[in-house]
């Protein structure tokens, strides 16, 4: 019999049996390993257990905690789920049931409409699914009788799905019980590896993502392989729930998604105060760093989207209108406003690198069904920076932005991981050009010593690029800041430069963002602070309370005092009780109190509270004061304050 070679994750080659399967080699290395892997990853690529072993190949046995066997159990979930509503509901058609980040969703189609009842009866079916421990076998048939088998079973969806499949492609079921689906798998091997599963919610959802097709009924839920696991993230659910970046916008007044304009949001002047001690921010730190700011115009003519390459990459993303008779559009993107800004003149090589920035508001038309409060929105505003250089500054140019990165993340007590994302199918440029570009971008990563995963075809259509995935308080990661390096744009819009020989030279172009998009980045700050904003954001920084009117002219004195300062000061000059006072400046997440009485007005004090700490006691105004200016001046994180 042909023998084959596995290679192990350890290193270690093993020798078997053409056609032995996954599950043979878990068993031959350790029936302990076999129960506790779900199947495996060949050059990667996640197989179930039951995949037979055809040539020498490296192979990587995975447990729930990898990421693909995270797939595994999901996708398995989904069709658990799938299989519940089938037996109750069978006159229900399938559509598609993925693994999906944190869990799986399964589309359906029904005239029955699915409500928290039904959810909690699916769920019980689900768990009786899992006691029942059903082998999961997957099986191949051929184009005709695929079709045959789906149509049999009356289900259209799955018909589309094949018919839609290219010629010579595999199509394969998995059954489990009387259950079988179309799909490409992997699954777990058995449907009792699905130790603890919860169904979370029901959504519309068109099929094919298009709103011309017909609405269908999705329901979400996750699995997990241990109840603990699946506790834990129930427990994260609820308190991401109660940092919802919405209600905590509603009930601190910072901003409001109206139906007037869906997806285009309006801030509110506590709001603007957290968007402009950004912008603040942003503006300071990047004088800092050699920038110079600049603004380019909203409406600009189509002609110049054509030649930036947006015309063909873009424009299902973008807005359109017409001046004068001729036709413009709404940028979605700030570049090639930035380049014409590069246009107006011609460099020497001496200017270079020639740093812009820009705080640019864009456009994009996004789906309905998408949009999402602050963090998926129609129209936003990009901290956008294009670095103009030659070749010999790409390395330092970009190791210059990976720390602009890092120090900004830091100081909101980010952590982050980087990946970096390559050629996509649809794009520009020579493949030298392209790779180039990788390379560069892969050097200053090294250079920084920052681990990083690559993601094959990810990039733009113009280049690669470094994206910084930031991690919030509650282990969720957002993408936000970006480094794009372009040799495109430069050769479509004829940019040039003098060199030291005297002749006209193409510079190359870094596209960069930090925040990503100021709203997006406001949303995950109220939900990673919980609205608890550290001092130097706070929308007001102090709220003083008298407890009767005699104390309200030393009450409004120390206010003219702190704002004299610049602190973002409150007088509560209302006829309420101090209780009441304290519990709705509590509420408002206002990190200081000063509580003032008879006492504290004949001693010219206050007495402090804090935000979360309660009472501190007695202090001198100016004492305060002083702490605070501190505080906001290093932006720290943390308003403690000692006596």
């Amino acid at each position: 019999m042909e023998k084959i070679q596995v290679k192990l994750k350890d290193g270690t080659v093993k020798v078997y049996p053409k056609g032995t399967t996954v599950l043979e080699v878990a068993e031959d290395i350790s029936k302990g390993l076999a129960r506790a892997a779900v199947g495996g990853e060949i050059n990667g690529e996640p197989v179930d257990y039951m995949y037979p072993l055809k040539e020498d190949t490296e192979l990587n046995l995975v447990k729930f905690e990898d990421e693909n066997g995270k797939i595994f159990l999901r996708h398995t979930g989904s069709h658990i789920l799938a299989q519940a509503v089938k037996r109750l509901y069978p006159e229900t058609k399938l559509a598609i049931g993925p693994a999906i980040k944190d869990g799986f969703y399964y589309d359906f189609d029904t005239e029955h409409s699915f409500g928290p009842e039904d959810l909690e009866k699916i769920e019980k079916e689900m768990q009786k699914i899992v006691k029942e421990d059903l082998p999961i076998e997957r099986f191949e048939l051929s184009r005709e009788e695929a079709i045959d088998f789906v149509k049999e079973a009356g289900e259209p969806y799955k018909v589309e799905l094949i018919e839609e499949l290219p010629e010579g492609e595999t199509i394969s079921f998995y059954k489990q019980g009387e259950f079988a689906d179309l799909c490409a798998g992997p699954h777990a091997p058995s449907t009792g590896r699905v130790k603890a599963i919860k169904l979370l919610s029901v959504a519309g959802a068109y099929w094919r993502g298009s709103e011309e097709n017909k609405m269908l009924q999705r329901i979400y839920g996750t699995a997990f392989e241990k109840k603990k696991e699946l506790t834990e993230y129930l427990e994260r659910i609820e308190e991401a729930k109660k940092r919802d970046h919405r209600k905590i916008g509603k009930e601190m007044d910072l901003f409001s998604l109206l139906d007037e304009g869906p997806g285009f949001p309006f801030f509110h002047p506590k709001g603007m105060v957290i968007r402009n001690e950004l912008e603040h921010f942003w503006r300071q730190a990047h004088v800092q760093r050699g920038y110079e700011e600049i603004r380019t115009p909203i409406i600009l003519n189509e002609d110049l989207w054509h030649q930036s390459g947006h015309w063909d990459h873009y424009q299902e993303n973008m807005y359109f209108t017409k001046i004068d008779d001729m036709n413009y559009a709404v940028k979605p993107m700030n570049c090639p406003g930035a380049v014409l800004v590069y246009k107006r003149k011609m460099y020497s090589y001496r200017d270079f690198p020639i740093r812009m920035g820009e705080l640019g508001l864009v456009h994009r038309h996004e789906m309905s069904g998408v949009l999402h409060g602050l963090m998926r929105v129609r129209c936003f505003t990009q901290d956008d920076a294009h670095i103009f250089m030659l070749p010999e500054q790409i390395r330092d140019e970009i190791i210059g932005v990976i720390d602009f990165v890092d120090h900004v993340y830091k100081m909101f007590g980010f952590k982050y991981h980087v990946e970096l994302s390559t050629r996509p199918e649809k794009s520009m440029g020579t493949e030298a050009e392209w790779n180039m570009a990788i390379s560069a971008l892969q050097e200053a990563l090294e250079e920084r010593e920052l681990p990083y995963k690559v993601n094959e075809g990810d990039g733009a259509f113009y280049g690669p690029k470094i994206d910084f995935h930031l991690e919030d308080c509650l282990g969720r990661t957002w993408q936000c800041g970006t480094i794009q390096l372009d040799f495109q744009m430069p050769q479509r819009f004829d940019l040039n430069y003098v060199g030291s020989d005297g002749e006209k030279h193409r510079p190359i172009m870094i596209h960069r963002v930090i925040f990503g998009s100021i709203e997006r980045f406001i949303g995950i700050l109220i939900e990673h602070f919980a609205g608890k904003f550290p001092l130097w954001l706070s929308p007001v920084q102090a709220r003083i309370m008298p407890i009767s009117d005699k104390q309200m002219e030393y009450a409004k004195a120390l206010r003219h005092q702190l704002m004299q300062e610049g602190i973002r000061v409150e007088l509560d000059d209302r006829n309420e009780k101090i209780g009441y006072k304290i519990r709705e400046a509590q509420l408002e997440k206002v990190p200081y109190m000063l509580i003032i009485g008879d006492r504290e007005m004949e001693s010219e004090t206050v007495n402090l509270r804090i935000r979360d700490g309660g009472e501190i006691g007695s202090m001198k105004p100016e004492a305060f004061l002083s702490q605070l200016k501190r505080k906001i001046n290093e932006k720290e994180l943390t308003i403690e304050i000692d006596q």
